[in-house]
């Protein structure tokens, strides 16, 4: 069955925006200077005869999703081209239906022998892993929910119920979810959010730290200065994963410096460095036995162990016996969150730079087999903060979202901050969403029409 609604890709255009860090951000061994953000821009066609224009932006993060011992440059360069690869697949894919459905395919099939044909290409090379390929597919996706939204004249987290689908989530997930649609899993949006604050592996913590590279730009660099500021009640601790006693001794240093300033709750990320479990279980009963009040501070413990669950088949059920245990790098899709789960892992945290379409299937999967949700961010500015925020509003967290592009690139998003301020700062330790009203994700026309450079790619 097809709708008057469904829509079919006529124009796409891409841009590559650079922005640098204020400070550096740690990533596993390796630290960010410097980012590209790829924009797209899809105009589209619904079969009814209504023309719309949506808009995606994701942080083509290299250090993340690509953790090697390759130069920077030549990981960007490889993300950057085959991106530009997407961008011509996109606007020559010609399949109609809901955005939901179209990004689906396009996934399942596109993006995948897209990847195989650019890895052919770097034969002999490190070939670009496959959340590399989701990375730099999300902003297409992205864009064209906004444009379903649009078109629709509905803002997107509506359009994911049975009275725009053509087909229910059986047909992606399973006998087990036949006559169920996303919305039946999504929340009514709220428009305040509890902001998760990261403390980096190189942020200072104490003024001794402090060797005067620092920027001196009227922002915070401190983290108790941070905490003031912002009001903040929830820090994500960064981690080393291979070095006990640092990440002992960072946790007691954080964890007393929020006691000490009313923080509510810490959660701990190993950077997916740790090898055996017990190195994780090993911190954890230290801290119950001699700091208790900051164990019962830790909320849940975030991907310790490696991104590949097929390589790494860790048994984590000791671990999820002491904390949550949230799946991040390793949740590409919900085949790997169910494997997670029959791992041992309990939680699930959620991106839009792995593509909308995808997250909202994860999601669907793991609230339908009782574990908890996340959303984590990817140091989004600009407009790819607009849909994170958007899926956490949506998405029942078990504790808001984390949003930190305004300690790492705070300038970035000056323009967007103009409309939606409340998104581009935290107040009380919550980011406010009260500002996205309108259909897609409620981006105003002067954000999405920033002044922008001639398109890297423009079909």
């Amino acid at each position: 069955m097809s709708r008057s609604t469904d829509l079919r890709v006529k124009n796409v255009a891409l841009y590559f925006l650079p922005i640098a860090t204020r400070v550096p951000l740690k990533f596993g061994h390796e630290v960010t200077t410097h980012v590209t953000l790829a924009r797209v821009r899809i105009d589209v066609e619904s079969a009814g005869g209504k023309r719309a224009t949506g808009w995606g932006e994701t942080p083509l993060s290299v250090h993340w999703v690509w953790p090697s011992h390759l130069s920077y440059e030549e990981r960007h360069h490889a993300l950057k081209d085959f991106t530009l690869q997407l961008a011509r697949a996109w606007s020559e894919f010609n399949e109609s239906g809901h955005s939901f459905e179209v990004g689906h395919r396009f996934i399942d099939h596109i993006l995948t022998a897209a990847l195989e044909e650019f890895n052919r290409g770097r034969a002999g090379k490190e070939p670009l892993p496959w959340l590399g390929a989701l990375v730099c597919c999300s902003a297409f996706d992205l864009a064209l929910h906004d444009a379903f939204g649009i078109a629709a004249e509905r803002p997107t987290f509506e359009c994911f119920g049975r009275d725009l689908l053509n087909a229910d989530l059986g047909t992606y997930l399973g006998a087990n979810f036949a006559g169920m649609y996303p919305s039946d899993f999504l929340l009514k949006r709220v428009d305040r959010l509890p902001a998760w604050h990261l403390v980096g592996g190189k942020d200072a913590v104490h003024r001794s730290e402090l060797d005067g590279t620092e920027p001196n730009d009227g922002y915070p660099v401190l983290l108790e200065d941070w905490i003031r500021r912002d009001g903040l009640k929830c820090l994500k601790v960064k981690l080393r994963g291979n070095d006990a006693a640092w990440d002992y001794k960072r946790l007691l240093d954080i964890g007393r410096m929020a006691v000490a300033n009313d923080v509510s709750w810490l959660t701990t990320d190993f950077n997916c460095t740790v090898q055996d479990p017990a190195y994780v279980n090993e911190i954890l009963d230290r801290l119950v036995r001699e700091e208790p009040r900051i164990y019962g501070m830790i909320l849940y413990v975030e991907q310790p162990f490696p991104y590949e669950l097929e390589q790494h088949a860790i048994d984590v059920h000791s671990v999820s016996a002491r904390k949550p245990l949230f799946m991040d790098e390793s949740a590409h899709d919900w085949k790997m969150v169910r494997v997670g789960r029959e791992l041992g892992w309990t939680g699930v945290a959620l991106k839009t730079c792995k593509t909308l379409t995808g997250a909202l299937l994860s999601l669907c999967w793991a609230k339908q087999h009782g574990m908890t949700l996340m959303v984590q961010d990817l140091t989004n500015p600009m407009l790819a903060q607009i849909p994170h925020v958007l899926l956490a509003a949506h998405a029942g967290t078990i504790m808001g979202v984390e949003t930190n592009a305004m300690q790492f690139y705070p300038d970035a998003s000056s323009f967007e901050a103009q409309f939606h301020p409340g998104l581009y700062e935290r107040k009380n330790g919550e980011v406010d969403l009260g500002s996205l009203r309108g259909p897609g994700f409620s981006y105003r026309r002067e954000i999405a029409t920033r002044p922008l450079p001639a398109p890297d790619f423009n079909s």
